[in-house]
């Protein structure tokens, strides 16, 4: 039997007897030099060859869709007709008990997520900058390239051994789950584990990553353990949250989660609603953008109190790092038209660079990919090679770079001896200082404040600007897609930040604007270059720098550097997503598929069910195919013709036949029958771990002989579509309402009632390319 994906990892529902291609003029071509209508451009090949398979993290995995959509059969109807007032309150009340509940958590994650890297790293800096201070160079270097693969091997053997979902950003892997795209371990206890930890390590051992991008998906798994109740297979389950047992509830959660990261990576409440709001999410409502906010809020809170608790020193090496806001200093921004035009320049070079960041990032996760699939062993040498290069590269070009005066007026603060500063004295004598080490030997967090900061116009040359660009630009792009947690944040920032001040010390003598401030602008340009947000990332950069003036150049920048790197690929994020194989739906179709109509993609054959159906038929039909929907049919004698009746889902038939209500004839039985065995929250999706499976049935041949009822949990009213709408159309209406299944009704009388099922695979380019080679060339 042929099958095809049905809900983006599971085989589709097959199709019964052999389909004809609907026969419309849009499916029609028209032969200019015959002056006729061709054939049918569709060539049916009765499978959808989309891949049921995608890379999660650093790892290979099925993939199935969500139901977003509410099934209103009877068990759902019965259970909101037997909720009170009290319950009804219960349900509401929850939705913000537990969205400010992930606000707390991800708040307290984020600060011990800084302040571990503050102390690893600071101890590691310290430990370095106490042996070059004893003239010990060599142990130094040692000591330092130690720590580092130390860390680095160790943040890869988590991700290779017990998360390989959690390498990588995440970011990906979050925006798809919110487009309806699932993965056993997107959200896993284990992957919110190493995602912790193994972001701790891999910025400590120094890598060009950081740990903003991983917090997005930390908020999100936080979040989904919360909404589903803990996790079934670790034994961590509460019956109390049983409301939110749907894949609605958990995905407006999610989206509070993945703010709530943005704001505790950045602490910025409103830029981490907008990212959102503008990056992540595929739906989005106003009683949602009042919940994502009160999450946020509740993390500025907490970090805000926990910060100043800190500063008492009470927190170990915890500096001026991580969370606390950059200092551009105090003086008003003035700028003139020669000004505006050295914006607009940096803004179209951000634009450009952050394109061919992009080109490459997709060049390089290929490679690794190809690496990776060597097995675990092959990740950890991976990652512990880039880590030796990077230790080489940070230590030894500071070694090489020349010692610097320290400025008159900074006698007291120049050279800077410890684990941060913004004058590193290195291997320099007293009185000068190392610009590359102030850059190169600090946390990504310190060189970006040095980069930022105001009222140092002289303190880093030419040379030293151009020598940190340059490496930190290539060991961004080799860094990412090792095998351990990695945020592209941080890089792209610490790349457009020395780009920036690069540019404005080249035009010192022309614009008058100070070189903090280029660094700045530099750092939107790469972000509008590389991620394409615009709204979020001008929010993060502006509560960031604390200075609401800087909101014209900034809005100016991104939007030029955005509109530049969109003439050649798209963002990022959207690269990444597609390269690894995720089914995300567009919210624009592609233009073809408005020449094509939905019963063109649809391919067979069908499986349905009897409203009534004997067990046994219907338990080799879940054995021998893993399909999530099925079609139900009313036939004689309980209707005169054969006529739908409706949609069930696989969950909802493997409860109802644990339940082991069937009946020796054909008979309904009503809801009734069934609430005496069963309560409607037997019906609602398992949380991570096990569920119910068909091997989990013990059912006995005389109990196969029988039958059971499917009115009562079957969908009465499920979305359907003619088989000439648009497929434009038909896609559109796909993803607004977040639907798994969409059946494909006939456009005639006396045919069948159902000429298919429309699955997220079948808006695939991949699928339509194969069926219509020459209406979507590669």
């Amino acid at each position: 039997m042929a099958t095809r994906d049905n809900g983006s990892g599971e085989p589709e529902t097959p199709i019964s007897t052999p389909m004809t291609t609907p026969m419309s003029t849009r499916s029609l071509k028209w032969d200019e030099a015959a002056g006729a209508l061709e054939r049918p451009l569709l060539r049916q090949r009765g499978t959808n060859t989309t891949s049921q398979i995608a890379v999660v993290g650093a790892n290979s995995c099925p993939i199935e869709s969500l139901d977003y959509e509410v099934v209103e059969n009877e068990v759902y109807n019965q259970d909101w007709r037997s909720r009170g007032k009290l319950q009804v309150f219960q349900y509401q009340a929850l939705k913000w008990v537990l969205a400010l509940f992930v606000g707390l958590v991800v708040g307290l994650v984020g600060f011990f997520n800084n302040i571990a890297v503050e102390n690893i790293a600071g101890f590691k800096l310290l430990l370095t900058s106490n042996l070059m201070l004893q003239n010990r160079y060599i142990s130094a270097f040692v000591v330092y390239m130690g720590c580092n693969v130390v860390l680095a091997a160790a943040a890869a053997a988590l991700c290779a051994y017990i998360a390989p979902a959690a390498a990588g950003s995440g970011i990906p892997e979050v925006k798809a789950y919110l487009n309806g795209i699932d993965a056993h371990s997107i959200l896993a206890p284990s992957t919110l584990f190493v995602k912790i930890f193994g972001s701790i390590l891999g910025v400590s051992a120094g890598f060009v990553l950081g740990k903003e991008g991983p917090m997005v998906h930390t908020g999100a798994c936080v979040a989904s353990m919360l909404g589903q109740g803990g996790s079934r297979k670790y034994g961590l389950t509460w019956n109390w949250i049983r409301y939110f047992k749907n894949d609605l509830d958990r995905r407006d959660l999610i989206t509070c989660g993945a703010a709530a990261g943005v704001a505790a990576a950045f602490r910025a409440p409103v830029g981490g609603v907008l990212f959102a709001l503008e990056e992540v999410t595929s739906w989005w409502r106003s009683a949602l953008l009042w919940r994502t906010f009160s999450t946020t809020a509740v993390v500025a809170m907490v970090l805000r109190g926990l910060i100043d608790y800190c500063r008492s020193g009470n927190c170990g090496l915890f500096g001026k790092g991580g969370l606390i806001m950059f200092d551009l200093g105090s003086r008003l921004p003035t700028y003139t038209t020669t000004d505006l035009a050295a914006v607009a320049l940096l803004g179209i070079l951000g634009g450009l660079l952050g394109a061919l960041y992009n080109y490459l990032v997709d060049r390089i996760l290929r490679v690794y990919g190809l690496l990776n699939e060597k097995g675990s062993r092959c990740k950890i040498v991976l990652t512990v090679a880039i880590s030796v290069i990077t230790s080489c590269c940070f230590f030894g070009l500071s070694w090489l770079a020349p010692c610097v005066p320290c400025p008159a007026d900074l006698a007291g603060k120049c050279p800077s001896i410890g684990r941060s500063g913004n004058f590193k004295k290195f291997q320099c004598p007293d009185g000068h200082y190392n610009a590359l080490a102030s850059l190169f030997l600090n946390t990504n967090d310190d060189a970006i404040r040095n980069l930022f900061s105001g009222g140092t116009d002289t303190e880093f040359g030419v040379s030293t600007l151009l020598t940190f660009f340059t490496t930190v630009y290539s060991l961004g792009l080799l860094t990412y897609g090792v095998a351990v947690p990695s945020g592209l944040f941080i890089p792209v920032i610490l790349s457009g930040a020395s780009f920036g001040r690069l540019v404005g010390t080249l035009l010192g003598s022309v614009s008058g604007l100070d070189p903090g401030l280029f660094a700045l602008l530099g750092a939107a340009a790469f972000l509008g270059g590389t991620m394409r947000m615009t709204v979020s990332v001008c929010v993060i950069l502006l509560e960031l720098t604390n200075n609401l003036l800087l909101l014209p150049l900034i809005m100016l920048v991104l939007l030029i550097a955005k509109t530049v790197a969109d003439c050649f690929n798209k963002g990022v994020y959207e690269q990444i997503v597609r390269m690894k194989g995720l089914p995300y739906l567009e919210a624009h179709p592609e233009p073809c598929m408005r020449s094509l109509v939905a019963g063109d993609v649809v391919s067979g054959p069908l499986i349905t069910f009897s409203s009534v159906e004997r067990v046994g038929n219907v338990v080799n039909t879940l054995r021998r195919n893993g399909h999530n929907g099925f079609p139900v049919m009313e036939e004689p004698p309980f209707s005169q013709a054969p006529e739908l009746c409706g949609l069930v889902l696989r969950s909802h038939l493997l409860v109802l036949l644990q339940g082991r209500i069937f009946t020796r004839d054909r008979v309904k039985t009503g809801a009734a029958e069934v609430f005496r065995t069963l309560a409607p929250f037997d019906f609602a999706k398992a949380g991570s771990g096990k569920g119910l499976k068909v091997d989990d049935l013990d059912l006995t041949e005389e109990e196969m002989a029988m039958y059971v009822d499917l009115h009562p949990i079957t969908n009465r009213s499920p979305y359907t579509v003619v088989e000439n709408m648009s497929l434009a159309k038909a896609a559109m209406l796909f993803r607004s309402l977040g639907l798994r299944h969409m059946c494909v009704v006939p456009r005639t009388q006396g045919r069948w009632p159902v000429v298919g099922i429309l699955t997220r695979h079948d808006f695939m380019p991949q699928y339509i390319r194969d069926l219509f080679p020459n209406v979507l060339p590669h």
